[in-house]
């Protein structure tokens, strides 16, 4: 059994920092890539970051490139989401997902497990 939990989340000013985190615990060694989701208010869930589980190669939404950074940290299984210069409009709720094998990194559906999701608020 794979479980996915994300931390790091809260309030922050427009233009300040966060940085989420996923834990993942169970089979690791069955993922092939991570990514992070968000879904706002009343809107669809949304591609943000991924990441390859076993190299390096990153994706990102056009609209958090040069602000956000993906990471992970294979000796702890976990992977990260630092959020630099965050805007309202990045309000929403935060997913990380494990793919367990080569597919569409920006489409939901392709990923086998989640997480329950963090809050992240940005103030103006």
């Amino acid at each position: 059994q794979v479980q996915l939990v994300e931390s790091g989340g809260g309030l922050v000013q427009a233009g300040g920092s966060l940085r989420l985190s996923c834990a993942a615990s169970g089979r690791t060694l069955d993922f092939y890539r991570m990514g992070w989701f968000r879904q706002a208010a009343g809107k669809e869930r949304e591609f943000v970051a991924a990441i390859r589980w076993r190299a390096s190669n990153t994706y990102y939404a056009d609209s958090v490139k040069g602000r956000f950074t993906i990471s992970r940290d294979n000796a702890k299984n976990t992977v990260y989401l630092q959020m630099n210069s965050l805007k309202p409009e990045d309000t929403a709720v935060y997913y990380c997902a494990a793919m367990l094998s080569f597919g569409n990194y920006y489409e939901s559906t392709e990923y086998r497990y989640w997480g329950q999701g963090t809050q992240v608020t940005v103030a103006s």
